[in-house]
């Protein structure tokens, strides 16, 4: 039965993944085909085709490694000063096919020439004004922005059901009542629950706090939240305690003395420190809201994702010296759709996951890998939709101050001159796909 649910929980998540790779490719084809340009292919996964099927002027299908996908928009590269010569030939139906001569001088040259012919290997002669270069440049912003737009509408819309019923597990509400007094102070060294005879009572139990106490203040200073009344516990050593608590409506000044413990200066900072203690656990409870609260959340995501893409790299480095055994991997470290995987997998088939967790925990997958994908794609960098947005939005903003300066237009902006870059992050890509799907076989993270 372990097995089963482990076996459901990757499937599910891995189809789920693939899912949402396709309609990102739709965000890309639907506006494409309503802006009017050619769009041959629209596949998910690469490699051999495994199924497809025509459907007017597009091929739909499934390719064999299910890791990624496209769509096939026809001329997303102009003709450049290098092919400015044309051929026309004919196909084996008789019709003519419009060609770009290639270029033979320069390896980058070379590569720039390759790949503007075989964009033009899909072009017939009636098929010229169908071409993505030709579009206007808020067009062109429209057709690349829509798929990733897409992985982020997921997110939103799964993200805006779980914060609204479940709640956000990043998000937790501290509330001032008390959930629970311990009865003794247990040393931090000592890792035990239960209390010896040895062992002082804490200052809490002593002054009367019971839990369902509402706190009010500490030593005269008004609560404002958990981590403002921590710190005052903190700061007051083993000095006088006055709490003011609110009990069944009826407000109750309890007094004591705090006394001195070692305790970690915070969940990051591991180094034991004096301070003072007083001994309750507050109640808590995961943060709910709707849409606005969503919208929010995704923008501190939206932060914390922009500063992960930045040390991404560093990140799968130190993910490859984790494999030959150099280091521990980070649990905070990424993970490819084969680490994804594993998480539903264990999530589904743990014991201790009640139903609804595992949904909950599927679903939080399922909305996290769809946010990541929405903003990698957003990087501004070819081969990477954002490359091509950033090329739509330059050639929109030189034709804009032509225009202001009553200069010719300067025309369409030559994305395939940073082919070499885009060769480059592609390679890149690769290589840090391959691994973290190797780290996530050999040294995986496991769901906590």
């Amino acid at each position: 039965m372990t097995a089963l649910l482990y076996t459901l929980g990757v499937v599910t998540f891995v189809v789920a993944i693939l899912a949402s790779i396709g309609l990102h490719e739709f965000g890309h084809l639907i506006p494409a085909k309503k802006f009017g340009a050619k769009v041959p292919q629209w596949f998910i996964g690469f490699g051999p085709t495994v199924w497809s099927r025509q459907i007017g002027d597009t091929e739909y299908g499934i390719k064999a490694i299910p890791l990624g996908g496209y769509v096939k928009i026809v001329g997303m590269l102009p003709p450049g000063a290098e092919d400015l010569v044309e051929e026309t030939t004919y196909d084996e139906d008789g019709e003519p096919v419009h060609r770009v001569r290639r270029s033979n001088t320069g390896m980058f040259t070379q590569l720039i020439s390759d790949a503007r012919a075989a964009e033009w290997e899909y072009v017939k002669q009636h098929d010229t004004d169908r071409l993505f270069y030709r579009l206007a440049w808020w067009k062109k912003v429209i057709v690349m922005a829509g798929g990733p737009m897409v992985n982020i509408a997921i997110a939103f819309s799964l993200f805006v059901i779980l914060f609204a019923t479940y709640g956000n597990p990043r998000d937790e509400v501290v509330e001032p009542t008390v959930a629970a007094v311990p009865e003794c102070v247990i040393p931090v060294a000592e890792e035990r629950t239960a209390c010896k005879a040895t062992d002082p009572e804490t200052p809490a139990l002593k002054a009367g706090i019971q839990p369902g106490d509402e706190i009010v203040s500490f030593n005269g200073t008004p609560f404002r939240d958990w981590e403002s009344f921590q710190t005052l516990i903190r700061g007051n050593a083993d000095g006088d305690a006055v709490i003011e608590v609110r009990r069944d409506g009826e407000l109750l000044t309890l007094e004591t003395n705090t006394t001195v413990t070692l305790r970690q200066t915070s969940l990051e900072d591991q180094t034991l420190t004096e301070v003072g203690f007083l001994g309750v656990q507050p109640e808590t409870h995961l943060a709910t809201g709707g849409p606005i609260y969503t919208v929010t959340q995704m923008g501190t995501m939206t932060v914390e994702t922009v500063k992960a893409l930045g040390q991404l790299p560093l990140k799968v480095y130190e993910v490859g010296r984790a494999i030959v055994g150099l280091q521990e991997r980070d649990p905070e470290s990424p993970v490819s759709i084969v680490g994804g995987g594993r998480f539903a997998g264990e999530a589904a088939s743990s014991p201790d996951f009640p139903l609804a967790d595992k949904l909950v925990t599927l679903l939080f997958l399922i909305a996290s890998f769809n946010f990541f994908i929405g903003m990698f794609n957003f990087v501004p960098l070819l081969p990477l939709d954002g490359g091509h947005i950033a090329g739509a939005l330059y050639e929109g903003l030189k034709r804009g101050i032509a225009r202001l300066r009553g200069r010719p237009d300067p025309g369409h902006v030559d994305v395939a001159k940073l082919l070499p870059v885009a060769y480059v992050v592609g390679l890149a890509m690769l290589v840090m796909g391959v691994v973290l799907i190797v780290a996530d076989l050999v040294v995986p993270l496991h769901i906590s």
